[in-house]
């Protein structure tokens, strides 16, 4: 597929300075939406192999005995000025939840919300920037739709395809898997310290490579070996993600927070008071949840709550794979692993 090149003209107005929460962190808190989805009535078609049950990354559909249909759709407002970077960001949060269940993202609508009066150049260079990324996956935008909003919203659904037997859910973690995640956090308290104009560029800059960074390779790596279990880590945080997992398998995660690797610059960010409002909604709905030492760094525990945009696949796997995997991933680096279910179904070290 032909890469579009960037424009560069940035819009007059910060597109962060527009939005009430940037990002995942715009997104509705876990607890709301839990409350939503269970009263919600479950299907009986035989060919949804994988719903809303477990709060799943995606749902699948199977079509024929060899093939199934992987569906999502992911959209949110600006956590970066830059138009094209907010459109390629979106992009590949969006199409990260087919590579969390093992799929490959095949097509795309998009997802636009926007001021009608508004700079349509930088609404043009946010779904070209989008298209690129997406071009970049190997995925093809085939149509969409938009919606006249105050505030600008963007993404995509998703379409993907996978073998019924090779789809990788948030279900299936094992007591002894080792427990392995992909990417480092902190893109939530980044993007709220550079809405708030206190976020040093340098750190900006690596947030914003994590960001638009596909998981396209760590799928494609995890693949090769046996995978039990496969979420990846956006709006709710590290720690509520692993809670999904957890209570999904019936198992604990056994997390060693000083293995977790964090973006440079987001604990002063987390110091400096930038944290958002998805981080307390995530924190007020999983800590009950969670078991740590009150001698942890108050500041890292915020960060395993921080929501992600376009975060790391946390995967669940044999310990004699994980080495074989962190090898064939080198990005790819062991935080914890999966134990028999305790009182509490997250356990922080």
């Amino acid at each position: 597929m032909p890469v579009d090149q960037k424009a560069p003209t940035l819009p007059a107005q910060r597109l962060t300075a527009q939005t009430r929460a940037g990002g995942c962190a715009s997104k509705l808190a876990p607890g709301l939406l839990d409350r939503i989805l269970k009263s919600l009535p479950r299907t009986s078609d035989p060919n949804v192999l994988v719903g809303f049950d477990h709060n799943d990354d995606a749902g699948v559909y199977r079509l024929t005995p060899e093939l199934a249909m992987v569906q999502t759709v992911d959209f949110f407002t600006p956590m970066v000025d830059d138009p094209w970077i907010f459109g390629q960001i979106a992009a590949a949060n969006a199409v990260s939840d087919i590579y969390a269940m093992g799929g490959r993202p095949v097509s795309a609508l998009s997802v636009l919300a926007c001021p009608a009066d508004g700079d349509l150049d930088v609404v043009e260079q946010i779904v070209r920037g989008g298209a690129n990324k997406l071009a970049e996956a190997g995925v093809s935008v085939i149509g969409g739709h938009s919606v006249n909003d105050p505030e600008i919203k963007f993404g995509y659904a998703i379409t993907g395809v996978i073998h019924p037997d090779q789809i990788k859910t948030n279900a299936g973690a094992r007591p002894g898997d080792a427990l392995l995640f992909t990417k480092s956090l902190g893109t939530g308290v980044i993007t709220t310290a550079l809405k708030r104009g206190i976020a040093r560029p340098d750190d900006v800059a690596g947030a914003i490579q994590s960001m638009t960074e596909l998981n396209r390779a760590a799928c494609e790596a995890m693949l090769r070996f046996e995978v039990h279990s496969c979420t990846d880590v956006t709006g709710f945080g590290l720690i509520a993600h692993a809670r999904e997992m957890a209570m999904a398998g019936d198992v604990t995660l056994e997390i060693d927070s000083q293995s977790i690797r964090i973006l440079p610059g987001a604990l002063d960010c987390a110091a400096a008071g930038a944290i958002p409002a998805g981080l307390k909604n995530n924190r007020a709905f999983a800590e009950s949840c969670v078991d740590y030492a009150a001698t942890l760094d108050p500041h890292l525990i915020e960060i395993l709550y921080d929501p992600q945009t376009s975060g790391g696949l946390l995967i669940s796997m044999p310990e004699s794979d994980a080495l074989d995997f962190q090898q064939a991933y080198p990005r790819a680096y062991r935080i914890g692993a999966v134990r028999e279910r305790c009182l509490k179904p997250v356990v922080l070290q």
